[in-house]
């Protein structure tokens, strides 16, 4: 599978600069779900903000 990290970029709304897996959407995806967490894109803009990419924040505004 190609990577298309130059368009994955595009629509990514991750805040965190230095990050090195912006547009690595697999990557990134794998890195957060060691820690237990979710990436940036999973969540508002406004939430994203506060690092907090736990599973239980995405519940407490998806899951009812």
């Amino acid at each position: 599978m190609v990577c298309r990290q130059e368009s994955n970029k595009q629509g990514c709304n991750c805040t965190y600069e230095p990050c090195p897996r912006k547009g690595l959407c697999c990557q990134c995806l794998i890195f957060h779900r060691s820690l237990g967490e979710l990436p940036a894109c999973y969540f508002p803009v406004a939430v994203e903000r506060t690092y907090d990419r736990s599973i239980e924040r995405f519940c407490r505004l998806h899951c009812r």
